[in-house]
């Protein structure tokens, strides 16, 4: 067969597919009702993410105005033509990361989704966001250009508890998704979270100082580190995992994460 006659094959066969497609999807949300994890409304169509196109949309991108090195939005800031947007902690080189990115504002949905993937290891879920994360990598280029990527890791008592790494579901498809490695073994936390389930500013970063640590043996010199995690509140977290990789010799490390808080990151005496 022809190249002509297969592309006019696929293209008459395209109607054909959707519409069986829709089909089958209406006949399972009828004899398998399910209803969407966040809002609760009954899905119409089959998906392994149980989270309806509704709620997944109603995540809000971060605008385009952000801190050119940690992504913190900044659409209050003034700025002067021809001046490098930087927020307050970014102008004190606060953060030993070269940059960081996120997906989406961390509220409404996102934050229902995200405990989701946290709590209920929803693999399909953490693909799609890693899918999410591929696309802002491919729209970043060079200032996002990686050769390996690198979760997030949780402490071995908490890992154990869980039983996963919910950086990880995000990680991995992610690396395969760029045509990258995901090295989870690069990493790793020396000193569990505290118990407290709310941190103050302070308590954060101090729950992260000296925290982790490149892997004895592992290979991190001249390495561009993906550092991926689901959520960036203060910046805390990737700022101490990358100290560790800067350390062992990494040359660039950018924090990539699905949502990102709009608070402030720094305790307000360090806020400047």
């Amino acid at each position: 067969m022809g190249t002509f006659s297969r592309e006019w094959l696929s293209r008459w066969l395209a109607p054909l597919r959707s519409g069986l497609a829709e089909a089958r999807d209406a006949v399972v949300s009828i004899v398998f009702p399910a209803a969407c994890r966040i809002c609760e409304r009954l899905l119409t169509r089959a998906s392994r993410i149980p989270i309806c196109d509704n709620c997944l949309g109603s995540f809000a991108p971060l605008p385009e105005k952000i801190c050119v090195t940690c992504g913190r939005p900044l659409e209050a800031y003034p700025l002067r033509e021809g001046e490098v947007l930087l927020c307050p902690a970014c102008k004190t080189g606060q953060y030993e990361f070269d940059r960081a990115r996120s997906y989406a504002i961390y509220e409404g949905a996102l934050i229902r989704a995200i405990v989701l993937l946290k709590f209920e290891e929803m693999t399909p879920l953490g693909h799609w966001f890693g899918e999410r994360l591929a696309e802002l990598v491919r729209r970043g280029e060079e200032e996002l250009a990686a050769d390996v990527v690198v979760p997030v890791p949780l402490h071995r008592q908490r890992q154990r508890e869980r039983g996963y790494n919910q950086a990880d579901l995000i990680a991995r498809p992610l690396a395969r998704r760029l045509g990258l490695p995901c090295r989870p073994v690069l990493l790793v936390r020396t000193k569990p979270r505290p118990d407290k389930l709310h941190l103050s500013l302070e308590e954060r970063w101090s729950s992260v100082r000296g925290a982790f640590a490149a892997k004895p043996g592992s290979r991190v010199d001249n390495l561009r580190v993906l550092l991926v995690d689901d959520v960036m509140t203060t910046g805390a977290t990737l700022d101490a995992c990358a100290r560790a990789l800067r350390q062992a010799g990494a040359r660039t490390v950018i924090g990539l994460t699905v949502a990102r808080a709009l608070g402030n990151p720094l305790p307000a005496a360090d806020e400047r």
